[in-house]
């Protein structure tokens, strides 16, 4: 759960703003996202060996 607690004299602007950060930050929508439906075990799988496989040659690239 994000949680932000508002300073003195903070506006409602910049407190909504850091707390828009802190929920992208956590991952929160994105985790909504993926269980705003069922998803089969096999395309979870598949889904995270496709992340491996981009996280691996992502650091390829770098070296």
């Amino acid at each position: 759960m994000a949680n932000v607690v508002s300073g003195d004299n903070e506006s409602f602007e910049s407190l909504l703003k850091r707390f828009t950060r802190k929920v992208q930050q956590d991952g929160i929508l994105s985790e909504v996202r993926h269980r705003e439906y069922f998803e089969k075990p096999s395309i979870k799988r598949k889904r995270k060996a496709a992340a491996k496989r981009r996280k691996s040659a992502r650091m390829q690239r770098k070296r």
